[in-house]
This record gives structure tokens, sequence and C-alpha cells, in this order.
């Protein structure tokens, strides 16, 4: 992606994202490939294909269907990514922020980011639900290279809250209403 022009491509997409989408949604959902099933229980989805939609990559990971999909859930309207793009598929970190740079021009202010991944704790089973409150970058890159876009929100962010606490707390309510034996899998005690 050409530096000079991103910030126009991150607004051609948008704009042509909001033609396509019906109603304002403040939250938007990526859906992995644990959790891609998701988006079959979306109601009155409007789906939209990666490959229709300018300027977005495309999805090569195994079970990432590469749908952009506006609907509700749980009666509430969302955005949702069936599939998303990873550094590992050989992407810049730029392209692979790209949508969520173009969902906040659409008005997202709440993301849920769903993967599959492995854990080194012996209690942890497959399936099980996690909620990250923290992380430490290993990447040689990352999002925050390059030119910055006020539009998009201050050069360097706060980070001591990179996980909103108020969601996280909500999701653990959600569990331990939902699961048949609830256990603080937070490892917050």
């Amino acid at each position: 992606i050409d530096m000079k022009e991103t910030k126009d491509l991150y607004a051609e997409t948008a704009a042509f994202l909001a033609a396509c989408i019906s109603g304002k949604p403040e939250t938007a959902v990526i859906l992995g490939s644990g959790l891609g099933s998701l988006a079959d229980a979306i109601e009155d989805p409007t789906i939209i294909p990666y490959q229709q939609i300018p300027h977005f990559m495309r999805s090569t990971a195994s079970g990432h269907k590469g749908n952009f999909i506006c609907g509700k859930l749980g009666g509430k309207s969302i955005l949702a990514m069936q599939g998303r793009f990873h550094y590992y598929e050989g992407y810049t970190m730029e392209q692979v922020t790209f949508p969520i740079r173009v969902m906040k021009l659409l008005g997202i202010k709440n993301l849920f980011v769903s993967n599959a991944a492995g854990g080194m704790n012996p209690d942890f089973a497959i399936g099980d639900i996690m909620i990250i409150r923290d992380h430490i970058n290993l990447f040689p890159e990352h999002p925050l290279h390059g030119r910055n876009y006020k539009e998009l929100g201050v050069r360097f962010p706060d980070m001591s809250e990179a996980y909103s606490r108020r969601l996280i707390a909500k999701a653990l309510d959600c569990l331990l209403y939902t699961s048949p034996s609830p256990r603080d899998i937070s490892g917050s005690r």
C-alpha cells in the first residue's frame, strides 16, 4: 500500500461498505477459524465477499471464508469479518490492520477478535474460551509503524487498558451464566 494514498484507500473502502450496509453498527467481531460458524447466527445478513471490497486482501487461511457481514446478532446491529488476513500469510502489518482502520471510519467502537490458539496450562481443554487481558508483541513489526492519521486515533494509544476491563467483565458474566461448570479462566483472582 502506497503510504501517500493510504488515508484515501481507507476512506474509499469505508464509503463502499457504508453504501452496502444498513444502520450504524458500533460493534464488530473478527471471526477466526474457531468461531467462523458464528456468522451463520447473524440475522438478516448482508454478505460481501472480500474480493468485492476495494483494497481488501484475500484470506488464505483454512477455515476463513473471506466475507464481510452486516446484520443482527443478539438483537444488536453488528459487522463481522468471517476470516481475516495474517502476517504469516505474507501481508504487511498495514495490510493486516487495514480492515480495523476501515471499521473505525465506519463508526465501530467495540471490536471482538477471535482465534484458535494453543496454551501451556494442562487445565485448559480444546474449545475453552479464553479472554486476553494483556499481550507482548513478539512480531518484528507492529501496526503503529508508519504515518499516523489523527482520524483513526492518537499516535501512541494508552496501552494500560489495551483490552477493555468493562467488556472483559461482561464476557466473564456471560461465560459464568452460560457455562454448566463455571471456572475462572481469565487468570484473575
